[in-house]
């Protein structure tokens, strides 16, 4: 997880090219908490968090913005 490492948040539909294993995603810009994505398919993703380790399922739809490690 990129817990010591600056994140720049994009608007997830102006982010270049589609969402990927290992990208990092939050409903809110810079908010808590920060899950990266495990899998993707067919509009859900699969992804964890720091709190809560095991994996959870939710449609990509539900997150706003997405994280660029700077």
């Amino acid at each position: 997880m990129a817990s010591f490492r600056a994140i720049d948040w994009v608007l997830a539909e102006y982010a270049p090219g589609p969402v990927k294993v290992g990208d990092l995603l939050s409903v809110d810009a810079g908010g808590m908490p920060i899950y990266q994505v495990t899998a993707v398919s067919d509009g859900m993703i699969s992804l964890r968090d720091e709190r809560h380790p095991p994996v959870q399922v939710r449609s990509l739809d539900s997150f706003r913005w997405r994280g660029v490690i700077a």
